[in-house]
């Protein structure tokens, strides 16, 4: 399936009332762990800044920029582990409008979605701090590997989580690295919305509809 249609696909569903209150909640978490994320990295930019003790508004302008991008970036496994949370509602709504044929998913175990969910946010964290590191060190080379290590974390541990909801993980797992281009693709075209406010509200339910596109074209051979 072209990469075009499975992102359209993905953002024509915001039309279904379904899908809407999957959204809605996905999107009310992702807020609520994004506020938390800026209050605790202006938090921690005050502190560093404290160092060198520039006036107050200085203070307060590096403060708010600073929170700024490192809350986003933090958002970021914050938000691939939502969207593992919430896989199967998302995946259950898309199916039915495009994909009526297909018989129920199985599902994956509640305990194994969560620990997928955990492993996800933990390495997009790990591999997230070093691009960050990068980005500080070597801002041109460092921000592309941020975008692609975002992209890779995005488009890989959601479309196992969609895969495994039809398959064992090992067979998912084969699936992807049958199709690894066909997965990473979206997912790096999704990353680049991580960095636009009010809208990376919305990458986890986008990543995660894109994804279950993505898995029926491989499957039917599109």
């Amino acid at each position: 399936m072209p990469l075009t249609t499975i992102l359209s696909r993905a953002l024509s569903q915001f039309d279904d009332r379904v899908f809407l209150g999957v959204v809605l909640r996905a999107v009310a978490w992702s807020a609520l762990c994004f506020a938390l994320l800026h209050l605790l990295a202006v938090a921690l930019v005050r502190e560093f800044i404290a160092w060198d003790g520039p006036p107050g508004w200085i203070a307060d302008i590096v403060a708010y920029v600073g929170a700024s991008l490192l809350s986003m970036w933090l958002f970021v496994p914050t938000a691939a582990a939502i969207a593992t949370l919430y896989v199967d509602r998302i995946a259950a709504a898309v199916e039915h409008r495009f994909y009526p044929d297909l018989p129920p998913a199985p599902g994956a175990p509640v305990a194994e979605q969560v620990m997928d969910a955990l492993a996800l946010a933990g390495r997009m964290l790990g591999l997230g701090i070093v691009a960050l590191v990068l980005i500080l060190t070597i801002p041109g080379i460092g921000l592309a590997c941020g975008w692609a290590i975002t992209g890779y974390a995005l488009g890989r541990g959601l479309f196992l989580s969609v895969a495994m909801r039809r398959m064992p993980r090992a067979e998912a797992m084969a699936v992807y690295r049958r199709n690894r281009w066909t997965v990473l693709a979206p997912g790096l075209v999704i990353a680049l919305v991580v960095w636009v406010p009010v809208l990376n509200l919305f990458v986890p339910v986008i990543a995660a509809a894109a994804m279950v596109h993505a898995l029926d074209g491989i499957m039917r051979g599109r």
